[in-house]
């Protein structure tokens, strides 16, 4: 676990992708890209320097469930680009949200949280977490003053995410940030959708940070990931829980998400751009109902995104006329979109919230959520925009003539 400041934190965002983390390392034999070291454990002729390592007292690894050479390059990566005082790794994004929760909260302890959070976490709020004696208030996204009138109440932590996964909702992170610190809750934030090119949650007052490292940080669907970035005393404390329950970062996933980092600044400025033209082009057309984009002025979080975001991502959502058939219809007639559950890759990849996000719910808890069930999310990839927006328009077009 990567948790000291180094020489470059100053260096921009672009430059941060690409050496974060690497400059002061000694790669083997002059290698100037990261080795992949998959050595389980680490040996030592020395049994004092081996005892200092295992107390922490000496830089250096012991086995590799503990600390790695190449997952401590992805971690200090990370940390660095969101200028966290540390960083840990998971297996999963999934692994990185729950160890998170079992490793700060105990029975008895209270969340606080917004309906809009991914589906895998909603479970483990309404699911798992009454199992181990924790309590959970959900509040609608929007409504702050709720939101604070629970936190007043009693937080041990404060649980959010923006954009929201499927439906693109911003929330105003400083605001809720301030006011929860004032009655000594801990703020965590999902920052998977905007990436650290678009948003810093740690500058908005964040205590933790946490990415799926498969979506946007990986960018070519071929390696998973989780990552926490904060405060060392909570990242401390996460970490520990992850060494002893095994949620381990596997060296050659890490190394392939440091290579995906290293053009992440590319790719988000290419995929903002393309998005910020789809959304445009969806909301003029007859046989979409409603798109759902925080770069658009007419979206209700328009003017909190513009506060707090450098960049509106490259995810979008939009709602078809005609329902779930018009679902089935559109999406096998498109060209250049994998319709696959994966987000933040090079390629497009679209689907339904009943096959992506909200998979484990039933229709009944996407409607109380409110997902219609003619949503389809979008990942916007780095394609030519005049093909992706031709690709949409002839799938839609075919819509028309097939209600």
């Amino acid at each position: 676990m990567v948790k000291h400041m180094s020489e470059n934190d100053d260096a921009r965002l672009g430059t941060l992708c690409v050496w974060g983390g690497e400059t002061e390392k000694n790669f083997w034999l002059g290698a100037v890209e990261v080795p992949v070291v998959n050595s389980v454990t680490f040996g030592y002729k020395d049994v004092d320097k081996w005892l200092a390592v295992a107390k922490g007292l000496q830089a250096g690894h012991i086995y590799s469930r503990n600390t790695n050479p190449t997952v401590a390059v992805f971690e200090e990566k990370m940390r660095r680009l969101e200028k966290a005082e540390a960083a840990t790794s998971f297996s999963t994004g999934m692994a990185a949200i729950s160890n998170t929760f079992f490793a700060l909260l105990s029975a008895g302890d209270r969340v606080v949280s917004i309906t809009d959070t991914y589906g895998g976490v909603s479970k483990i709020f309404l699911e798992f977490f009454p199992r181990f004696g924790i309590k959970v208030t959900l509040c609608k996204t929007e409504d702050y003053d709720a939101i604070e009138r629970e936190v007043e109440k009693g937080c041990k932590l404060l649980y959010l995410e923006s954009p929201t996964n499927p439906t693109l909702k911003i929330v105003d992170i400083r605001r809720l940030a301030n006011f929860a610190h004032k009655f000594g809750s801990i703020v965590a934030v999902d920052n998977t959708f905007a990436t650290p090119i678009n948003q810093r949650p740690i500058e908005l007052g964040a205590d933790l940070v946490i990415h799926s490292a498969t979506k946007f940080l990986s960018g070519h669907s071929d390696a998973m990931g989780g990552v926490v970035c904060g405060k060392k005393e909570l990242v401390d404390k996460i970490f520990h829980f992850r060494e002893i329950n095994g949620a381990s970062l596997n060296p050659v996933a890490a190394y392939m998400l440091i290579r995906g980092i290293k053009t992440l600044h590319l790719r988000v400025s290419r995929q903002n751009d393309n998005a910020m033209q789809i959304a445009k082009f969806l909301e003029s057309h007859p046989m979409v109902e409603k798109v759902f984009y925080p770069g658009l002025p007419s979206h209700k979080y328009h003017e909190v995104a513009r506060r707090q975001m450098s960049g509106f991502g490259g995810i979008l959502s939009f709602q078809l006329k005609g329902g779930f058939e018009a679902v089935r219809l559109f999406l096998p007639r498109l060209r250049y979109a994998h319709l696959a559950a994966n987000l933040g890759s090079v390629e497009t990849i679209t689907g339904p919230p009943a096959t992506t996000s909200h998979v484990e719910c039933s229709p009944e808890e996407r409607e109380a959520l409110g997902i219609p069930e003619s949503l389809i999310r979008y990942s916007v990839g780095i394609e030519d925009v005049k093909d992706l927006i031709a690709d949409l328009e002839q799938a839609l077009d075919y819509l028309k003539t097939a209600i």
